[in-house]
């Protein structure tokens, strides 16, 4: 069942495959710290006491980029612990020296999809959050399916959601933004307390990309939605 559901949420990618070149730092933290702390995608339950050393409140992030934002909402919730998802490969590595540098044991990282990770990986009702900060927002309208934040990506992540759990996400995509808000708010499990858009909440740090978005007079936008306490 599990290979039937994998194969049923595969058929549409929500990214572009992305290596890139990476610095000398960047390749030298991947192939000395990716035996700590990088997570393999494998068919097999995400044991949190296993990987972390410890029973805490487990994050997912989806799109961790160069690995500043992660970092910094890690070192800010220490009693939380975080998995990265990406597949961008130069950001793996710096995410890892900087987990390094900043001397965090909350961190992990996944070099892969995050849709065979929560498919895979995560048991029913592991998270107590989720995160995906600015995903690729796929602007040709044929290409529109692949966004991350579509009915059928909420239907496999809710599952996975602790009662109570939090979604957030963020865009500088209007249009992006307006289907979050529809797709997160209308389904069942989830519940919307701001009724739209949230305000921007003070511990979300201000990326590059965010910076320059603002710069370029793109409005940001934050989306956040909870797991309903009873059904």
């Amino acid at each position: 069942m599990a290979d039937q559901t994998q194969a049923k949420h595969r058929r549409v990618y929500t990214f572009h495959v992305r290596g890139g070149r990476m610095s000398a730092t960047q390749e030298e933290a991947l192939k000395r710290l990716g035996p700590l702390w990088l997570v393999p995608v494998t068919a097999q339950a995400f044991d949190t006491e296993q990987v972390f050393g410890r029973s805490a409140p487990l994050i997912l992030e989806v799109g961790c980029g160069m690995g500043a934002t992660t970092v910094e909402q890690a070192a800010a919730d220490p009693h939380s612990d975080v998995l990265a998802v990406d597949v961008h490969t130069p950001g793996i590595g710096n995410l890892l020296a900087l987990v390094e540098q900043e001397q965090l044991t909350n961190v992990r990282a996944v070099h892969g999809d995050a849709v065979e990770v929560i498919d895979r990986m995560l048991p029913q009702k592991s998270l107590s959050g989720f995160r995906s900060y600015f995903p690729d927002p796929w602007p040709k309208m044929k290409h529109r399916n692949r966004r991350l934040i579509q009915r059928e990506f909420v239907d496999l992540l809710v599952p996975r959601l602790r009662p109570g759990a939090f979604v957030h996400c963020a865009t500088d995509v209007s249009d992006y933004a307006e289907q979050m808000v529809r797709i997160l708010g209308s389904h069942p499990d989830l519940e919307n307390p701001f009724g739209g858009l949230a305000p921007r909440p003070a511990d979300r740090p201000i990326t590059k990309f965010e910076g320059r978005a603002i710069a370029a007079g793109h409005q940001v936008s934050d989306v956040w939605v909870t797991r309903r306490l009873k059904p």
